[in-house]
């Protein structure tokens, strides 16, 4: 007698498909780390791991690689600059939610979402071009004003906005009775505000600050083109020094196998600390019990406790007046930001150098448009089935509880916190080398689909959470299956997320550089004629414009361009988000 073999179920089928597109975000945190770690090994064989690490000499021609310089100087980096971001960032989160008049929020709001926007490179060009000479005229050092100032000033508002909108979702959630309980108490709405609601909030806080430490650790760009890349320790506001970061961009490009296998090694390292983070948020993550201190307070009614409020205020006054400050500032930051690089870059674009014909004699963006639509192209075509697969197996498939959801999310939290830089580095060892791709749109797209991805994932993913549950029963209860309610009823409803991923991830590779230096290359003469074909984005383009020295008015253009695609963007998004809540009411 022969056993019958049963088919699978197309809902079975289904299903085990949407988990192994979920899985993907496992397998490419797994990839990244083991290749970068194989790739590693020779520069690991060569010099000692302790010496690599503590070693304070990088030279190439006496091949001796050491990076604790390279260390302390982005520690040192990262520090100042989340000091200083992040107070602003913290203070700017406090009066958006509590203090900004309504009229005044969802304006405020779009000042935060462009300055996160705006390319790094951009800012990069804005340190280099007004702020470093600034400084000079002010301080008088004797170098241009590369170092520590310049890089903390740049990298604190290049931070704000992640620590700011992340500040500002976790105030949002503190429960409205803790606001109402301590008002019950005699405290004024400062006191409330600044000594029940925001302690409240204080593990949102914290996570904020580490995923802006988090950023500072992984910018490269606008790092790289301020920092000084000098051989010395930041001990100064003026010392130019170099970063983990700076050190890979600044070296590659002329780097011999052993010191390529070096900097690689410099980015697994980088990739260590990023990780490392990540464990940290995750730790911070963990559900805590509420403001103890407070509840208790609230339940007893103490008399004397309205007293002590009322004597203490004089302190969160002067809190509530510096974040009117801190929030004045950031918009005239923005403002000026914006505005000096269309003064600079608008007059300086022409037709023909937009849309005119390329050669070796000829300046124009035309190659540039060619090359990021189809790396645009490219990556959506990778990354959105990828992703929107993933988010149906996390929402629709899954259990709650479930410990693969669970590693899952982690892995895609993960993948998203990995800097630039590294899946530029990534992409070159696995994709332009030891694939054979070589520089091309090819290999920077398929980099830039990973980069993408967990936006996809996370986007979609709460987009479908907020279809009713009723709409699915309804779909059951007419007969429909699993596949067929997701495909024909909560997708349709979860349309607007789906596009708002597709409009933010779009503004990613738009604003992407580093990663793409070390895919696609740098090649900005002809039209690519195919994926296989070097070429140079927007954010590419500045950077080797202002990079031979000769170019800037268009640098200033080419930025002014990408700015007008971040502002471009932004608005499509709030448009796509208010579409979506007028649909769903």
């Amino acid at each position: 007698m022969t056993a019958t073999l049963h088919k699978p179920s197309k809902e079975t089928l289904a299903k085990a498909i949407f988990a192994v597109l979920a899985a993907f975000s496992v397998l490419a945190v797994f990839t990244i780390i083991g290749y970068l770690l194989y790739a590693s090994i020779p520069a690991f064989q060569s010099v000692d791991f302790f010496k690599f690490i503590f070693g304070s000499v990088w030279s190439a021609k006496s091949g001796v690689f050491g990076i604790w310089r390279m260390i302390v100087g982005t520690f040192i980096l990262t520090l100042c600059a989340v000091a200083l971001g992040g107070t602003l960032a913290i203070f700017t989160a406090v009066w958006l939610v509590f203090y900004c008049p309504k009229k005044l929020k969802k304006i405020y709001t779009q000042i935060i979402n462009l300055l996160a926007g705006i390319p790094s490179i951009v800012y990069g060009l804005f340190g280099y071009k007004f702020l470093m000479p600034l400084l000079v005229d002010i301080f008088h050092p004797t170098n241009a004003g590369f170092g520590l100032l310049a890089c903390t000033l740049i990298l604190s508002v290049m931070i704000l906005p992640t620590i700011t909108s992340i500040t500002k979702n976790s105030l949002e959630s503190v429960p409205m009775h803790y606001y109402e309980g301590a008002l019950a108490l005699g405290c004024s709405k400062n006191q409330a505000v600044w000594k029940v609601l925001f302690p409240a909030a204080k593990s949102g806080v914290i996570s904020a600050v580490i995923l802006g430490v988090g950023r500072a650790v992984g910018e490269t760009m606008a790092v790289q083109m301020i920092v000084g890349n000098g051989t010395g320790y930041p001990w100064g506001a003026f010392v130019p020094f170099t970063t983990l970061t700076s050190n890979i961009v600044q070296n590659w490009g002329y780097a011999a196998p052993a010191e390529q296998s070096a900097l690689i090694a410099d980015g697994f390292i980088l990739l260590l600390f990023v990780l490392a983070l990540n464990l940290l948020l995750l730790a911070v993550k963990k559900p805590r019990e509420g403001n103890k201190f407070f509840s208790r307070r609230l339940k007893e009614g103490n008399p004397n406790d309205i007293k002590s409020y009322r004597r203490t205020g004089s302190g969160q006054d002067i809190l509530w007046i510096f974040s009117w400050i801190v929030a004045a500032l950031v918009a005239f930051v923005l403002c000026f930001i914006v505005c000096f690089v269309f003064v600079k870059g608008i007059p300086n674009l022409s037709f023909d150098f937009l849309f005119g014909k390329s050669g070796n004699a000829y300046t124009t963006l035309a190659p540039a448009f060619v090359s990021t639509i189809m790396l645009i192209g490219l990556a959506l075509l990778i990354a959105l089935p990828l992703g929107v697969g993933a988010a149906i197996y996390l929402n629709e498939y899954a259990k709650r509880g479930n410990p693969f959801v669970k590693i899952v999310r982690l892995f895609v939290d993960t993948l998203a916190g990995i800097p630039s830089i590294i899946f530029g580095l990534f992409g070159m060892v696995f994709f332009v080398q030891a694939l054979g791709f070589g520089y091309s749109i090819a290999a920077g797209g398929i980099t830039l689909a990973l980069i993408i991805l967990p936006t996809i994932i996370r986007s979609t993913e709460q987009s479908l959470s907020e279809v009713p549950d009723s709409m699915r029963e309804a779909s059951y209860a007419l007969g429909a299956g699993k596949l067929r309610t997701v495909f024909k009823v909560v997708l349709p409803q979860a349309i607007s997320g789906i596009v708002t991923s597709v409009i933010l991830s779009i503004g990613r590779i738009v604003n992407e550089s580093a990663a793409l230096i070390f895919t696609v290359g740098s090649a900005s003469t002809f039209i690519p004629q195919g994926f296989s074909d070097s070429a140079a984005s927007f954010s590419v383009l500045v950077w080797k414009f202002m990079s031979n020295g000769l170019q800037v008015n268009e640098a200033y253009a080419t930025a002014s361009v990408l700015l007008v695609f971040v502002i471009v963007l932004n608005l499509l998004v709030s448009l796509v988000e208010w579409f979506g809540r007028r649909k769903r009411s």
